[in-house]
C-alpha cells in the first residue's frame, strides 16, 4: 500500500497538505525530522500516519492533558480498534493506567501520548524500556527553548530519558519557530542532522488589527454583535479578567463560557466540549485554550491583553481560519501592559529577564508599526515577504499611514550604530540619537560622543520607529546571542557608502491614549457635541448650587458617555462609565431628565444595540477591601493579603469612590500626611475647575507626590461626592 492509499484508506483523505508526504516517509526511512508548520497545516498528521504503518508503538509527548484526549479521540474515530491509541497522565487511574500497558504490550497500540512529567516516572521509562518503540514525536517542541514562548524546564531533559528507552528516530513539530528557537531545539534534543521541513509562516485568509485599548468590554461585545453565530477564542493574561469577560458577554446575550487552568478538569472538558460541538460560540481563555485542539471554523481571535511574545500571537491567531476560510484577529494594546509584563520578570535570572524583555519588545514594535503587519511577522520567523502579493488583509496596509523621505534619517541611525560600535540595544540608540543624558547613556560617557544628539529634533518613539523600520528592511539586524544588540548588515553597510531614496512610514502613537472614549473603530462620531455642551451646563449650575466642584458631580468622561449612549433612566444611568449606584441616585434624576427631553426634541435614535450591561459587582475582594478599610488595616498590609501592590489597592479604592461609595481613609492618610499639607491640597480641590492629578501636581510644582495627590483626592471626593 503506497502513502496516498493508507491516507485515503485511514483518514479518508485523497491527497496530502503541502509537505505531509515528505516528512511522513522521512520518519518512516528512519530518520530524525524537524517540522515547522503553521497552526492548521497539519502537523499531527505527519506522526500519526507513520505510526500506524510502522512495527511497534509511538510515543507522542504532549503538553496538555486536554489535548491527549483530543488527539487520542480524533485517531480513535477514524479507527475500529478503540486500543489503537492511548494516553498515560496523572488523569489516569491505576486500572486505567493498567489496562494502557497491556494493550501495548499486546501490540494493539499505535500511539501513546504522554505528557513530559509522566515520562520522568521510573516505573514508566521501565515500561517502555521492555516494549518496541516505533519512534519519539515531540508535539509543540517550542516549549524545549527557553527562547520559545512557552518554555517548560521538563522538556529539556526529554533527551536523556528517550536514550534510557530506547535509541530510535525522533521528529520535533512545532507552529512557531525563529531560526534563534529552531537551532535551540535541534541542539538540545541532538538532532542538528535531522532533515528539517519549513512551510510559510504566510496565513492569507487571517486579516490582523490592532486597537487602542480603551473602553475593551465595549468593544468586543460590539464586535461580537456582528458575529452572530460564528465561533470566537478571547485570549487573556488572568484567569480573573477571564471569569470576569465570560461573565460580561453573558449579561449581554453572548453565548460564551471561560477555561483556565483554574477549573477543575470536568468544566474544562466540557466546556471545550461544547465549543467543538458549537453549543457555545465564543470561548473565553488563558492562553492554554486551544494547543491541538482542531476546530477548522474559529471565525475571529480576540486578545484582550498583548501576548508577552509574538511566537504567542502568531500561534493564538493562528487557531482562527484554519479551514481557509475567514479569519480576524483583533489584539487591544496599550504600552503599560508592556510595562506591567516587564514587572512581572523582576526577581527572575537575568538571562531569563534579558530574554522576556527581548520578546516584549518586539511585541511592542509589532503593536505599535505602522508596516505591513504580514511582513513583520514573517521576518521575524526569517522569511522574506513580497510585498507584491500583499492583499491588504491588515490594519495598516487597508489603511496606510502617510509616508516620508527618511534617507537622512536612516543614515544618522546607521552612522550611530557604527559610532557606538554595535555595541548598544534599541532603546539606547533612540536616548543616544535624540539628546537624551540618562543614566545608561551618562555611564558609557556616550553623552560626551561627537555624535550625541545629532538627531534631537525628533523625538525617542520617532527613533524607535526608524529602527523598526530600518530592522523589516534589513539595513540592521538585531543579534539574539547578546539580548538584542543592533548590528550593521552588508546592505546597511551598503546603503551608508551609496545612499538611496527610504520612505518612512508615519508611525502609529499608542504611549499617548487618554481620557476620550474610544467608542466605534469605525471613525463615526464619538459622541453628541450639543447634548454634551448641556450636560457641561446642567453639572455647572448644580455645582453652583450645591457650592461643590463639577468633577465631584459627575467627571467629564461620564458625560462624554452620557451623550453617546442616552441614558434616560437611573438604571441605565448606571451603565455609563464611572456612575455606580451611589452617584446615580444622588446626582442622576436632573441629567436623566435633561437627556429625555433631548431625545425627544431632536428624535434621536437611541444606540440601544451597542449599550452594553454591567455585570453587578458582587466582588468578594472588594467587600473585603472596605471591610479591611473599616479595620484600618495599613494598605500595605491590605495589599499583600490580596497579592497586590499599594498602588494597585489605591487603584481600586478610587474606583469605589468613583461609583459613588464613600471610603474612610483617613487613618492612613493621618500617618503619611501632615495636617497642614492634608488642608492645602484639599483646599485646591475644593476650588479647582477640573480633578486632572497632572494638574494638581503642577499647581503645586511637583511638592507633593502623585501618591499623596491621590489619597486626598480619595479623601476630597469621598467625604464632598458620594
Amino acid at each position: 500500500m503506497n502513502l496516498k492509499e493508507a491516507l485515503k484508506t485511514y483518514f479518508g483523505f485523497d491527497s496530502f497538505k503541502g509537505e505531509q508526504e515528505k516528512i511522513i516517509q522521512n520518519v518512516l526511512d528512519g530518520n530524525n525530522t524537524f517540522v515547522i508548520m503553521p497552526t492548521g497545516g497539519g502537523k499531527s498528521m505527519c506522526y500519526q500516519l507513520p505510526a500506524i504503518l510502522s512495527e511497534g508503538t509511538a510515543i507522542v509527548v504532549s503538553p496538555l492533558i486536554a489535548l491527549m484526549k483530543n488527539q487520542v479521540d480524533a485517531i480513535r474515530s477514524v479507527s475500529d480498534n478503540e486500543s489503537v491509541a492511548h494516553f498515560l497522565n496523572s488523569s489516569l487511574t491505576k486500572a486505567d493506567a493498567t489496562r494502557v500497558k497491556d494493550d501495548i504490550r499486546a501490540g494493539k497500540t499505535k500511539l501513546l501520548y504522554v505528557a513530559p512529567e509522566s515520562l520522568t516516572k521510573k516505573e514508566n521509562i521501565e515500561f517502555l524500556t521492555e516494549v518496541d518503540i516505533s519512534f519519539f514525536a515531540i508535539d509543540e517542541a517550542h516549549c524545549i527553548s527557553e527562547w520559545g514562548h512557552d518554555f517548560r524546564p521538563e522538556y529539556r531533559r526529554l533527551r536523556t530519558i528517550f536514550q534510557e528507552i530506547s535509541d530510535v528516530p525522533i521528529i520535533a513539530l512545532t507552529a512557531t519557530a525563529t531560526p534563534k528557537v529552531q537551532h535551540d531545539i535541534q541542539k538540545n534534543l541532538n538532532m542538528l542532522d535531522a532533515v528539517v521541513f519549513k512551510s510559510s509562516f504566510n496565513r492569507d485568509n487571517l486579516f490582523y488589527q490592532i486597537l487602542p485599548k480603551k473602553e475593551v468590554e465595549k468593544q468586543i461585545i460590539k464586535y461580537i454583535r456582528t458575529q452572530e453565530g460564528k465561533s470566537g477564542i478571547i485570549y487573556c493574561l488572568s484567569r480573573k479578567k477571564v471569569e470576569e469577560l465570560a461573565e460580561l458577554l453573558q449579561v449581554n446575550g453572548i453565548s460564551a463560557l471561560p477555561y483556565h487552568a483554574g477549573l477543575d478538569a470536568g468544566s474544562r472538558g466540557r466546556h471545550q466540549d461544547m465549543f467543538l460541538m458549537e453549543e457555545v460560540d465564543v470561548i473565553v481563555a488563558t492562553i492554554a485554550f486551544g494547543m491541538g485542539i482542531d476546530k477548522p471554523d474559529v471565525r475571529f481571535v480576540i486578545h484582550h491583553d498583548i501576548p508577552k511574545s509574538l511566537e504567542s500571537y502568531y500561534q493564538e491567531t493562528g487557531r482562527a481560519g484554519r479551514d481557509g476560510g475567514e479569519g480576524e484577529c483583533i489584539s487591544f494594546y496599550r504600552y503599560k501592559d508592556v510595562e506591567k509584563l516587564e514587572k512581572f520578570l523582576q526577581g527572575k535570572p537575568v538571562a531569563e529577564q534579558e530574554i522576556g524583555r527581548q520578546l516584549l519588545n518586539e511585541i511592542a514594535s509589532y503593536s505599535e508599526t505602522s508596516v505591513c503587519r504580514r511582513k513583520m511577522i514573517l521576518h521575524y520567523f526569517g522569511e522574506e515577504y513580497d510585498e507584491k502579493r500583499c492583499n491588504a488583509m491588515c490594519d495598516n496596509c487597508r489603511n496606510p499611514k502617510e509616508k516620508h523621505e527618511g534617507k537622512e534619517y536612516v543614515l544618522h541611525l546607521l552612522n550611530a550604530i557604527e559610532a557606538l560600535k554595535e555595541t548598544q540595544k534599541s532603546k539606547h540608540y533612540c536616548a543616544f540619537l535624540a539628546g537624551i543624558a540618562n543614566s545608561d547613556i551618562k555611564a558609557y560617557k556616550h553623552h560626551e560622543h561627537e555624535q550625541f544628539g545629532s538627531g534631537k529634533d525628533r523625538d525617542e518613539h520617532f527613533w524607535n520607529a526608524v529602527i523598526r523600520q530600518t530592522t523589516v528592511s534589513g539595513l540592521i539586524s538585531k543579534d539574539i546571542e547578546s539580548y538584542g544588540v543592533l548590528k550593521l548588515t552588508e546592505e546597511g553597510r551598503k546603503f551608508m557608502k551609496n545612499p538611496k531614496s527610504f520612505m518612512l512610514i508615519k508611525e502609529r502613537d499608542y504611549l499617548v491614549i487618554d481620557d476620550e472614549p474610544i467608542v466605534s473603530s469605525g471613525g463615526g462620531s464619538a459622541f453628541d457635541q450639543q447634548m454634551y455642551n448641556q450636560l457641561v451646563d446642567l453639572r455647572k449650575s448644580l455645582s453652583k448650587q450645591k457650592n461643590i466642584p463639577p468633577f465631584v458631580i459627575f467627571q467629564e468622561p461620564s458625560l462624554k458617555d452620557m451623550s453617546f449612549q442616552y441614558p434616560i433612566t437611573i438604571e441605565e444611568l448606571t451603565n455609563i462609565q464611572g456612575v455606580g449606584n451611589g452617584k446615580a441616585m444622588r446626582y442622576g434624576a436632573p441629567f436623566v431628565s435633561l437627556i429625555k427631553r433631548y431625545v425627544e426634541d431632536n428624535n434621536v435614535e437611541r444606540p440601544q444595540d451597542l449599550v452594553v450591561k454591567s455585570v453587578v459587582k458582587k466582588s468578594g475582594l472588594k467587600v473585603q477591601l472596605i471591610q479591611n478599610i473599616d479595620r484600618k488595616l495599613p494598605l500595605e498590609d491590605i495589599g499583600r493579603a490580596q497579592g497586590k501592590s499599594v498602588e494597585e489597592v489605591i487603584e481600586e479604592i478610587e474606583a469605589i469612590v468613583t461609583s459613588g461609595t464613600r471610603v474612610n481613609i483617613n487613618y492612613y492618610i493621618d500617618d503619611i500626611i501632615d495636617t497642614e499639607v492634608q488642608e492645602e491640597i484639599y483646599e485646591y480641590f475644593s476650588e479647582a475647575d477640573t480633578d486632572d492629578l497632572k494638574d494638581a501636581y503642577n499647581e503645586f510644582d511637583g511638592d507633593y507626590s502623585e501618591e499623596e495627590l491621590r489619597l486626598m483626592w480619595i479623601k476630597f471626593m469621598s467625604e464632598m461626592a458620594n
